[in-house]
């Protein structure tokens, strides 16, 4: 009886320590696409165990980073979890964000900057909106870049962040302020391009030949003709 309860012991140690191995990878995954700290016990509901466990878990996985000399680490901030870079590689970080990120922007990214610069000051929500897309990490790419910047909050409900371009925005425009940038106006097609477009999307009918001959294409007036202009015409009109 004895070797068999010391048995089921070490069988339940076994289970332990493997519900702390699939908790530590689940803790890691999650964390790692975290945007925010996440706090315990909403880590705790999700991953059903007590929260007490996780924050164990976290802090020896804390430990262990800071252990093995990791370039990250997992902190605790405003009551929650999540990674960062640790902090004697800030140097590193500074250098990759100012030198190792000046690449070209894309065609989103390019949106979004012109966006802010003429709505400014715009949140994110209402980039969001006019976009039709999520923008949050647009944003964040071009707040790290240092063309776009925090002014200042949204009285209205929720007190969003509101955002506008930096002196560094105007440098690579090449302008002394907001106020010299174009007019929208100038990248609107005029009326007669609009119509253009209009017809060629339109199409023009193609009208049968009686006697089965082959088809030919209706001639676009170049003017429709206006209901005076019908009603002057020569000749009677049908009942």
């Amino acid at each position: 009886m004895r070797d068999e309860a010391s048995g089921l012991s070490e069988q339940g140690e076994v289970d332990e320590v493997d519900q702390d191995a699939a908790v530590r990878r689940a803790l890691e995954a999650m964390l790692m696409v975290a945007l925010e700290p996440v706090q315990p016990n909403l880590l705790a509901q999700l991953l059903e165990v007590p929260t007490g466990d996780v924050e164990r878990i976290c802090d020896a996985l804390a430990a262990a980073y800071e252990s093995d000399g990791r370039g990250f680490a997992l902190v605790r901030v405003a009551g929650g979890y999540r990674y960062q870079s640790h902090p004697d590689q800030a140097g590193w970080v500074e250098r990759f964000l100012l030198e190792g990120q000046n690449s070209r922007l894309t065609s989103a990214a390019l949106e979004t900057l012109a966006i802010v610069a003429y709505k400014q000051p715009v949140s994110r929500a209402q980039v969001s909106a006019i976009r039709g897309v999520d923008v949050d990490g647009v944003m964040r790419t071009l707040q790290h870049r240092g063309y776009i910047t925090e002014l200042s909050r949204d009285p209205g409900p929720g007190n969003a962040v509101l955002f506008g371009t930096t002196s560094f925005f105007l440098e690579r425009m090449g302008l002394d302020s907001v106020h010299e940038l174009p007019p929208l106006g100038e990248f609107v097609p005029g009326a007669e391009v609009v119509e253009a477009l209009e017809r060629g999307l339109r199409g023009a009918p193609d009208l049968e030949v009686p006697g089965g001959g082959e088809s030919i294409e209706e001639p676009v007036a170049e003017v429709e003709p206006s209901v005076a202009g019908v009603l002057d015409a020569d000749g009677p009109l049908e009942a």
